[in-house]
């Protein structure tokens, strides 16, 4: 069988209802299917979650909240032991911090960088990052490049593909919630997996509690996280 589609896999903590308006404007991109993570939400998103699988997604539920990291690993084991076909998945936010333009920019770079991890860069240059904040962000790049030796301007951000030939290993990756992200970039460089990066819309930031499920922002847990890699070089 021919592969050339992608999966969308989205993990997910009491997500807003926008999610489903975002979900049905996915449908109409190219990809096989939509994964969604309810990773221990509330009983009172329950009806959300039921209105995606009505809407076609994948749905597949934790009984408690574990973390990110630990919800796109799940949808990563439900891909190894599916019938699903697919050169690989976009794992997206579930908050509104990633376009649909955003993801469709994702999977038009598959044809290009088809072999490695690619990620979506975001430009932090607008009204809702401070200057702290994209200082913050080139100096997360310049400890990861001198800590490994790899040059990445996003080394935070969700919006990432990840070929198919890749699951076997970052399935194992550690981390459950936040570290995975970074956890999968060292991971890959140490198996000399090709890491690309692409450039989409500006970053953004929301002032509540479940953005920082999908991302850490504080720079002490960064650098914590970077030191603990680094270490076990």
């Amino acid at each position: 069988m021919k592969i050339e589609a992608v999966i969308v896999l989205i993990p997910a903590l009491n997500p807003l209802s926008t999610i489903i308006e975002f979900v049905e404007k996915l449908e109409k991109l190219a990809v096989v299917k939509i994964i969604i993570v309810n990773d221990g939400s509330d009983e009172k998103y329950n009806k959300t979650f039921e209105t995606l699988h009505n809407k076609g997604c994948v749905v597949l539920t934790h009984e408690q909240n574990y973390g990110k990291g630990h919800a796109i690993k799940t949808g990563i084991h439900f891909l190894l032991h599916s019938s699903f076909h697919a050169k690989g998945i976009v794992t997206v936010g579930a908050h509104g911090q990633h376009s649909v333009l955003d993801v469709e920019q994702m999977i038009a770079s598959t044809k290009v960088f088809s072999d490695g991890i690619v990620l979506g860069v975001r430009e932090f240059k607008n009204s809702d990052y401070s200057m702290i904040h994209q200082l913050q962000n080139r100096a997360n790049s310049m400890l990861f490049e001198l800590f490994f030796h790899k040059r990445l301007l996003d080394i935070q951000t969700g919006l990432r593909y990840i070929p198919r030939q890749q699951f076997a290993w970052l399935h194992q990756v550690k981390g459950e919630s936040y570290s995975f992200d970074t956890n999968m970039l060292v991971e890959a460089i140490r198996r000399k997996v090709p890491i690309y990066e692409v450039p989409i819309g500006h970053a953004k930031l929301r002032k509540n509690s479940v953005i920082y499920y999908d991302e850490v922002i504080h720079p002490a847990k960064i650098l914590q996280q970077l030191w603990a890699n680094f270490k076990r070089k």
